[in-house]
Order: C-alpha cells, then structure tokens, then sequence
C-alpha cells in the first residue's frame, strides 16, 4: 500500500481522462454541484454519466490504491473510532486498521479531498495509508460502529446528577419548555437516534429494582444496555407521556398514546405503551418509519409464482383475503402493501384499525375505540353505508365483525382482514370456532396468505457448517434424501451485525387458494378432509419447505427454519433418530 502524495488531484480530470465522461458533462456536473453543494463524485453518480463502481476502479487504478469491500472487512470498533463520528461522515471517512509500521489504513470515498486528507492528518498525527471504499457500505458501517450507547450512558449519568437522590418535582421539569437542552431531553433524542440508526423496531425501557434497562429489538431479537441510574425512570416516562399527551399524574394504570418525530430525516410514528410494573413503569414504543419505501408488494419477498397469485386475488372485485400469522410476522405491511396498489382514485377504500399504522392518502382510515362504543363491528356495519369497494379489517377478533366481514365479501366488497394463525390451513378452522357457518367461509374466502419473518444471515460474516444432531433429525423428518447433503451456512458475528451472525429479516410464506373441493368439504364441515385436500395440493408449500429453499441458498440458517416452521410433529421421532445422528456426525 502507498500513501497518495499530498497534492491537488481533480478527480474530473481522472475520469476525463479515462475516456468515462466528456468534457461537457463535467463542466455540467460542476455547475450543478454549486447549486447542491454535493461532492462532484455523488453529482457525477447522480446525473447518471458515471456509475459509482466505475469511479472506484478509476481511482483505486490510477492512484495504486486498494479497493477494499467494506461489507466483508472485519474491521476493530475501537480502531473505527479513532476518527471522531463527524469527522467520518463530513469527509467519508473511516479508519479500518493500525499497521506494523505505525501508519493508520484509512478507507475513503473520495481519495482525491486534499481538505479531508489535511484534516485526518493534523487529527491522526500518523501516516495515513489510503483505500477506496463504496459510500454506502462506509455509511452503513458507520451506522453500526457509532452507536449511542456511551453517549445514553453519559446523559443517563447527567440527569441523575441533575435529579439528585429525590424525583419528587419531576413532573415540574418535564412540563418546563425551557429545558430542550436537559439531559432528558438529549437522553430521548439520543435513544431514538440509535434506535433509527440500527433499524430497531421497538424500544423498551424497563426499570428493575437497582437499574435500567433499555432495551431494542433488532430483527426480531431484543439487544439490551443496562444503566445505574434507576432514578432517571421517571423522568424518561413523564417525558414520553408529555409527547403522547397522556395524563403524567397517573401511573396506577397502563395508558396508550402516539406520537411523531423526527430522527436522522427520518418521519417516524411512535406507538406508546406504559405499563405500571413492580418497579415503576414499564415503556414500550413501537417506531413504524411513515417515510420507508416498504409498503411494496415487490420488496415483501414473495416467491414470484405466489405474488403473482396474491395479486390475481386482490384485484378481484369481491371476496375475503385473509393474511394470517403471529404477532410481529409483518401481517400489517403486507396488507399496506396490497391497499397501496389497489388504492387509485377510481375506488373507495376503508380500513377499520387498533391502531391505525401507515397513513396512506385517499384512503379512508378509521382508528377504533372501545371506550365510546367504536368497536370493529360497529365501524364496519357503518363502513359498508359508505358505499366502498374495498374494506380492511385491521383484525378479525370475534363473531360480529367476522360474520359482517364475511357477508360483506359476499355482496360486492373486496375484504382484507388478517388473524392470528399458526398457518394458512388452520385459519378456516379459527373462522368457524368464531362462530361462522361452513357454507359462508367457503362462499366468501378466496385465498390466505401465511406469512412469518426469519432473520438473514449476515453477508459479511458466513461461513458454511455442518448441521447437529437436532437439525439433522429435523432433516430426516422433511424425508427428503438429498437435503442431508447440502451444505448450509451460518454467520459467525462480526461488528457488521453486532456479533449476532444476522442481519436483516425476510418473509416465509404459505399461500392457500380456494378452489371447489376445498370449498365443497367447507360446506359439509368437514375440517380433516379439507386439510388433506389443502396439503396436495399442487401450488401449496408449507412454511418450512419455504424456509428451507432458504437455507440452501445460503440466506439464511437453519436454526432459523427450525425456529419459525418446527413444531412437535416434526420432531416426534427424534429420540428414535438421534442414536443414527450421533453413528452418521461421528
């Protein structure tokens, strides 16, 4: 590796020089970069005359520098942070490891910034070796080294100094407006900063009997920092109960509230939960991003052959699609998702919800409320004098609302619901223990779509391993010969995915289409017979097939499908099997 020289190199020149752009399109770019004042290599990225892989072989050629894969580089934490957060993201920057002979090993995006080459130099006070790194995997990895964990202990430590040993006017404090430089606040917005930054989906903040612990829930996984200061509890809750304009005075109660923020250009809705618990109260915000690009059938990770089933069935004119599957399976988006393709200014569209999550345009949405007698029935009998096309039902949670649900389908409206199922067969089995007829479900339902969420593994840290004896009694009881000798992945943990081996989630799905003979054993009540008519047939693929299609390509592990698809009928015969495994492992 060698050290660039410390002199003015024009990045345009080198890309002239290649022959990647013209002249013109420079002198373009260079106007438009004075009116954005975006770095000429983005606004070259931008205006679509240089791709951003052409540029880095450009420079990482022409300079004799590395060109280094950040997402499979092992970086230290504590080297990343020898640059200082602002330093890193100002100049896109970010130091990646301590060399033998003293210098530092700097991955940049744009090499040629004299201004930023000066600035670590006078910081660093070291030789400084040069890579080439892609902007968005420096920006990720900065995501996930810069964290705010020492910062939220530092302003945890901050407001117990300001709190003293009572909490007696804590109430004064969080109502004072002139405190948005307190430590509570900057603890909150620091909280919710890292939370956005990692991709957490909920943050819990719990207070035990001699500490507090904030917890986030990651891909499904709470990650948790515990802190001392057990006193700031109460400042944080009536804080967050002032934002969600709950009554701060009572705390006997569990109390429910929403409100907005936001975090890094983030618009975040944050549903609020308190809870009093044995050592104060207990806080659970749910952060839903209103300015993701989520609500997209094609970005959910439907098989092609189902989507495409999916969305034969959701542009039907009338009948009942069901999405079922746990709490947190992603049953709310998918539904989001298919309204944000149906929604046009040619339809009527109502959703009946507890509570109303993404709020789309055009559509109507109406949030419930049982202390006023706005329960889902209600609501929906007066929906339907709304003359809509298309109804949502956030829930269906007992006889009423499923038997006006189920009749609305049959009178000309297209009904999406979901429920709480563990698949796609036993949903028609829940509908029918709630009370409705055999011969409505099986003129009313169409199709049901399963779904549940497994984490992937992380890219930068995979490696392949062989199975133990559990998974591979798992295995034989899919009874296929030739899964046994695939080879499958696991990740091993690395700074990338906070040493968890997984990052990201991705959907498995059952889908179950209505045909005549499902719907012919419905009207005789015969649940055995449908079930075995579901299970052959020909497009059906339950959970765990799906699961494990990917776990042999590799995305993700197989304690993963285990988790989310196995159940004690799979597994019933592993006694008998392990005695083989252990013949088979040795």
């Amino acid at each position: 590796m060698v050290t660039v020289p410390r002199k003015k190199i024009r990045l345009g020149d080198l890309l002239v020089e290649q022959g990647l752009i013209s002249e013109d399109q420079l002198n373009q770019a260079l106007a438009e970069q004075k009116k954005t004042g975006q770095k000429l290599g983005r606004t070259l990225i931008t205006l679509g005359y240089v791709t951003e892989d052409q540029m880095l072989e450009v420079l990482s050629s022409q300079l004799q520098l590395p060109l280094i894969n950040l997402k499979h580089y092992n970086y230290d934490s504590e080297t990343v942070r020898i640059i200082p957060e602002t330093l890193a993201r100002r100049y896109r920057v970010i130091a990646l490891k301590k060399n033998p002979d003293g210098s530092l090993l700097v991955g940049m995006v744009d090499p040629t910034d004299i201004f930023a080459y000066d600035e670590l130099s006078r910081l660093l006070k070291q030789p400084i070796q040069q890579a080439v790194v892609r902007e968005a995997d420096l920006l990720s990895a900065i995501d996930q080294v810069y964290r705010r964990t020492e910062e939220i202990t530092n302003l945890a430590e901050a407001l117990g100094d300001e709190l003293g040993e009572t909490d007696i006017d804590l109430t004064l404090m969080v109502q004072n407006e002139d405190i948005a430089n307190a430590p509570v606040v900057r603890l909150l917005q620091s909280l919710f900063e890292d939370a956005i930054q990692i991709g957490a989906s909920d943050i819990h903040i719990e207070p035990d009997e001699t500490v507090l612990r904030i917890r986030q829930r990651v891909d499904g996984v709470l990650q948790e920092q515990v802190m001392k200061e057990k006193r700031i509890a109460s400042a944080l809750v009536s804080r967050l109960k002032l934002m969600a304009g709950l009554n701060i005075s009572e705390r006997r109660i569990p109390q429910d509230g929403r409100f907005n923020i936001r975090v890094r250009n983030h618009s975040i809705d944050v549903r609020l939960s308190t809870m009093p618990i044995q050592y104060g109260e207990s806080v659970v915000m749910r952060l839903l991003d209103q300015s993701s690009d989520r609500l997209d059938l094609e970005h959910l990770g439907m098989p092609p052959e189902l989507l495409h089933h999916f969305r034969l069935n959701i542009h039907r004119p009338y009948g009942m699609v069901l999405v079922t599957g746990p709490t947190g399976s992603g049953k709310t988006t998918t539904l989001y998702a298919a309204l944000s393709e149906l929604n046009d200014a040619s339809k009527k569209i109502i959703t009946v919800e507890d509570p109303v999550e993404y709020r789309l345009p055009r559509i109507n949405q109406v949030q419930v409320n049982p202390h006023i007698d706005l329960t889902f029935a209600r609501v929906l009998r007066s929906a339907l004098r709304q003359d809509p096309d298309i109804v949502m039902v956030g829930e269906m949670r007992d006889r009423e609302t499923s038997q006006i649900a189920l009749r609305a389908s049959i009178t000309g409206h297209l009904v999406l619901s979901t429920l709480h199922t563990n698949d796609a067969i036993s949903t028609v089995n829940r509908l029918i223990d709630m009370g409705a007829e055999g011969y409505l479900v099986a003129t009313a339902l169409r199709a049901i779509v399963a779904q549940r969420l497994v984490r992937k593994i992380c890219e930068s840290c995979r490696v392949s391993y062989t199975p133990v004896a559990h998974e591979l009694a798992w295995l034989y009881s899919i009874q296929d010969e030739e899964l046994k000798q695939n080879t499958f992945q696991i990740g091993s943990g690395c700074p990338h995915c906070n040493n968890t081996g997984y990052a990201g989630r991705i959907g498995v799905f059952e889908f179950l289409e209505i045909t005549d003979a499902l719907a012919d054993a419905l009207r005789r009540n015969n649940s055995a017979e449908f079930a075995n008519i579901a299970r052959s047939s020909p497009g059906f693929r339950p959970f765990a097939r799906h699961a494990l299609d990917y776990a042999i390509e590799g995305v993700t592990s197989l304690e993963e499908v285990i988790r989310v698809s196995g159940s004690a009928e799979e597994l019933e015969h592993i006694d008998e099997l392990l005695p083989t495994l252990s013949t088979v492992t040795e």
